[in-house]
């Protein structure tokens, strides 16, 4: 439905340019700045989006280091706050709501949208904990370009779930990120973080891998769930799924940080943290925030252009993280981790070309078929 989406976009683009061609041959007078204004709003929305994203995702993942560097030590409770922030998510949800969204839900059955909720939200949970804990026994810089897999682990499960096809430059760009990580996999025995053991780096390795893999799993079963179930993608759509998700793993992790016992332990965690009470409270605080923002940026890219697209993006933003990670925690940079990074670019590189590909044929097919059914030629 994100294709959708992106073809409707890119139609009523194309019926724009087919009017303002037809007004100014008729009347001889120019084009209405009108076009160029909604193609400028749209960039802009696109681009307030992709900062959202990087700059929430970044910031989220910083302060969960900073979190553990400190002296916290409770996986669960940084599970929490990666999904307690989104009663933020009903700001934008009351401020720009989709009319079409009630008549659509509407037509599925209540139980089938709770269970679709429910399974989602506790695949978060266990996602958000698995990467809780990856990013305890790894260096934030190694985590970071570990997750990159998830684009490669997405188009695998896209092939296989949403019936998208593989072409080689998707190939190429799954076999570049794999080596990158099989680079990052034999390199444990050079960390020298000294907030990190040693002994924990395989299973940090695996249980980002593991992550990766489960969140591109959760975007390929919300994609099915938009194509199937509910048959539409719009703003107040992809909001509501991604708020009763939250609420869903925010429970679960609740009553996981309970059951684990963990809970008992805040107190004096908030006592012995390294830069005093206060600062603990604030870095959870503003990493729930941060992660909310990033949520919005995710949701904004899947209504404005497409869920691909919004996956795309959250990938590339994950190199930012290594560059900040090397600045504030002095993490070691060597010969591996750079060249992990430039081949895991060269895979983001050649996954983007083939989507521009894509794109340039969808927007060829959509001009010959509104050419050819008005007769009326369509500048490029």
């Amino acid at each position: 439905m994100g294709d959708a989406g992106e073809i409707q976009l890119q139609i009523r683009g194309t019926q724009e340019q087919q009017s303002l061609h037809k007004d100014a041959t008729a009347g001889n007078q120019p084009p209405k700045p009108s076009s160029s204004f909604k193609q400028w709003r749209w960039w802009l929305m696109v681009a307030l989006n992709i900062f959202f994203l990087v700059a929430g995702q970044t910031v989220g993942t910083l302060l969960g280091r900073l979190y553990y560097n400190e002296g916290g030590s409770s996986k669960w409770m940084l599970t929490l706050v990666a999904s307690a922030g989104y009663p933020i998510l009903f700001l934008p949800l009351l401020l720009f709501p989709s009319p079409t969204s009630t008549t659509s839900f509407a037509r599925v059955p209540i139980t089938n949208i709770a269970f679709i909720y429910i399974s989602l939200g506790l695949m978060v949970a266990a996602d958000n904990l698995m990467y809780s804990y990856a990013l305890l026994y790894l260096p934030i810089s190694t985590y970071s370009l570990l997750c990159a897999t998830q684009l490669a682990f997405n188009a695998v499960f896209a092939y296989f779930l949403n019936s998208q096809k593989i072409p080689p430059l998707i190939f190429n760009s799954i076999m570049l990120l794999t080596f990158s990580a099989a680079l990052l996999g034999i390199q444990s025995n050079t960390e020298d973080s000294k907030y990190i053991p040693k002994e924990k780096y395989p299973l940090g390795f695996v249980l980002t891998l593991g992550a990766s893999a489960t969140y591109s799993l959760i975007l390929s079963l919300m994609q099915l769930t938009f194509q199937t179930v509910l048959k539409t993608e719009t703003f107040s759509v992809v909001l509501r799924m991604q708020i009763w998700t939250s609420f869903v793993a925010s429970a679960a992790t609740v009553a996981g940080l309970f059951a684990s016992g963990e809970w008992r332990r805040l107190e004096g965690e908030m006592d012995g943290f390294g830069k005093g009470r206060v600062s603990y409270v604030m870095i959870l605080v503003w990493s729930a925030v941060a992660w909310q923002v990033a949520a919005v940026g995710i949701v904004g890219l899947v209504f404005v252009v497409s869920s691909l697209f919004s996956n795309v993006i959250s990938t590339l933003g994950l190199p930012v993280v290594p560059i900040f990670a090397v600045i504030f925690f002095h993490d070691k940079m060597d010969g591996v981790k750079v060249m992990a990074m430039l081949i895991a670019l060269w895979g983001f590189i050649s996954y983007i070309y083939q989507q521009y590909l894509d794109d340039s044929e969808a927007k060829r097919a959509i001009r010959s078929d509104t050419e050819a059914g008005s007769g009326v030629s369509i500048p490029p």
